[in-house]
């Protein structure tokens, strides 16, 4: 099992998702950078956390421009497991690969806490935590999740919603408006695109996959794809 790991200027949770495949779930793991043109015969991609281009216009904005991108197009439109964490969310949402856009949070603040999110959705990250409720960390500024009402239909209808902010036991998000950090439409924490391969989310389960740091919730995400390149081969 081999993930990419793409590392753009400005990226800042390249080393932690690096971590998180290789050290802890035991991928074959390693970084391609934003000047490269192809992924190395990779499995999986990782799209990381950061600031790519420093976020300048707005977040991801540049990073769609990158040499690596059109490899990564094509690797998500042959149905390529592709995880977008944060600013690869963001990235993921400029590039059209996924639907809607990431704006400033709600309450114009940058958000750093722990936060709980319901699985929802089937998927290559999320089967084996469909159901659940994780405790996740976020770190986003512009992590609001917007999008038509048409499209929030479509996502509700087929099924792409992959994870929504919701209290420690499940509670709904409407219960309490500390429970969404960024007030994102549907209180919506991640989706997956039509396909089901690329999933984008803004909570961080790469710095959640260590029960020696007090959190192993996020590793359920990695062991996921594990289990579907497994069943894949």
């Amino acid at each position: 099992m081999k993930i990419a790991v793409l590392r753009f200027p400005g990226s800042n949770a390249d080393w932690d998702a690096l971590h998180a495949a290789r050290d802890v779930l035991g991928a074959d793991a390693a970084y391609v950078f934003h000047k490269d043109t192809h992924l190395d015969g990779a499995d999986a991609v990782i799209v990381p956390g950061g600031y790519a281009y420093g976020d300048y216009l707005r977040p991801g904005a540049i990073a769609r421009f990158s040499p690596i991108v059109p490899a990564l197009v094509a690797f998500a439109e042959a149905g390529g497991p592709v995880l977008g964490i944060c600013n690869g969310f963001q990235i993921l949402t400029e590039l059209g690969v996924l639907p809607g856009a990431l704006t400033r949070n709600a309450h114009l603040r940058f958000e750093c806490r722990d936060i709980h999110v319901r699985v929802e959705a089937r998927g290559p990250f999320t089967d084996v935590a469909r159901g659940t409720v994780l405790r996740l960390p976020v770190a986003h500024a512009d992590g609001r999740y917007q999008c038509a009402a048409e499209t929030l239909r479509e996502l509700e209808a087929r099924g792409q919603i992959a994870l929504r902010y919701c209290g420690p036991q499940g509670e709904p998000a409407e219960s309490d408006p500390w429970l969404d950090p960024n007030g994102s439409v549907g209180h919506i924490a991640g989706v997956y695109n039509r396909a089901g391969n690329v999933l984008g989310l803004m909570p961080h389960p790469e710095r959640a996959a260590e029960a020696a740091l007090g959190n192993d919730d996020g590793l359920t995400l990695f062991r996921s794809l594990r289990r579907h390149l497994g069943a894949a081969s």
